[in-house]
């Protein structure tokens, strides 16, 4: 006898709730899985093999869970959420590609950066190819809203990398402007990837719109919760250098609350070392002394919280249900990083 959703949560309680996620659509998420191999194929090794390089580093695949899940809570069948769900990875690994070029990163995810062993041409075009992989499975779902929600959430994507560029060194960039670039480059997907479940599941407006908010609060305290740990993580839970939002010259959140609360000596400091054509490690010591002073760290994840909390509220729409419950906890479980 089959073990059922219900006792299958049961069962992994103990765990974190990305974890008791995956457990919970395992099945469909190795389906995901080997059709991210199958559509990765191509004559052409270099795409394969640097696609794999990447998309095998050990990424949680929280995007995809998502799908998966809320096709779960909403009881869609069929090949539809393994579709949307790896059309979803493939969108979210083909910005990460991009990003790393734009950004100068050196890891991703605890690899090289795919750049770096490479080059930037071809990361760009193999991220291309993955773009144009996932608009494929889009139209194979029949669902054309489907088709509109992914496409204009990578076009929104683009537009908020190209505003946070646009934006680098600049100390007076708006609290809100900082928002709004966060919701397009990180919260933009995570609300697609939730909303898709609701058109190939006919659930109607109220349920489409209630996972889109959703997933867009979980993704803006996800991304908040990603800029306090440039300051205080560890390279194990970043995938990534510390450190690499302020060496870019990125305005996130803590260091922008630092600069409009120290006195004129700090702020000269802050507008002095942006400008400079690197920073250093103690550079980065001090911009972190500074942030903890005025609570930055603090306030970003005050926000983060109120993001989460959003996130869960969103969800009472729906009835109780293992993967719903486990959504729940997952929207803890994203602040909880931070801590």
């Amino acid at each position: 006898m089959g073990v059922s959703l219900q006792q299958m949560y049961t069962q992994v309680h103990g765990e974190s709730p990305a974890k008791r996620l995956a457990i919970l659509v395992a099945d469909d998420l190795e389906k995901v899985n080997d059709l991210i191999h199958n559509r990765m194929k191509s004559p052409v090794g270099m795409i394969p093999d640097l696609a794999t390089h990447l998309v095998d580093a050990g990424g949680k695949r929280l995007r995809p869970m998502i799908t998966l899940a809320t096709s779960k809570m909403l009881q869609v069948e069929g090949d539809n959420p393994i579709r949307l769900a790896t059309a979803v990875e493939f969108i979210h690994s083909a910005t990460l590609l991009h990003d790393d070029i734009v950004d100068g990163s050196k890891l991703r995810r605890g690899r090289p950066a795919a750049n770096r062993l490479w080059g930037n041409s071809a990361s760009v075009l193999v991220g291309d190819f993955l773009f144009a992989r996932s608009f494929a499975l889009m139209v194979e779902t029949g669902h054309l809203p489907v088709l509109d929600i992914l496409s204009r959430a990578s076009s929104i994507i683009a537009e908020g990398e190209v505003r946070q560029l646009a934006a680098i060194g600049n100390l007076d960039i708006p609290k809100q402007e900082y928002l709004a670039i966060a919701e397009a480059k990180t919260a933009e997907l995570f609300a697609a990837a939730a909303s898709v479940s609701a058109v190939i599941a006919n659930a109607g407006a109220k349920h489409q719109q209630a996972l889109d908010q959703f997933g867009r609060s979980l993704g803006m305290a996800f991304q908040l919760v990603d800029d306090v740990l440039d300051y205080q993580g560890l390279n194990s839970k970043l995938g990534k250098q510390v450190g690499d939002d302020f060496f870019e010259g990125k305005i996130t959140l803590p260091l922008s609350i630092a600069y409009h609360s120290g006195n004129q000596s700090e702020r000269k400091w802050w507008e002095d070392i942006l400008d400079a054509d690197g920073r250093s490690e103690s550079d980065l010591e001090k911009a972190g002394q500074l942030i903890e002073r005025h609570n930055g760290l603090q306030e970003t994840m005050a926000l983060a919280i109120a993001f989460s909390e959003t996130a869960k509220e969103s969800l009472s729409t729906f009835e109780p249900s293992p993967c719903r419950d486990c959504l729940l906890d997952l929207c803890d479980f994203v602040v909880k990083r931070g801590y």
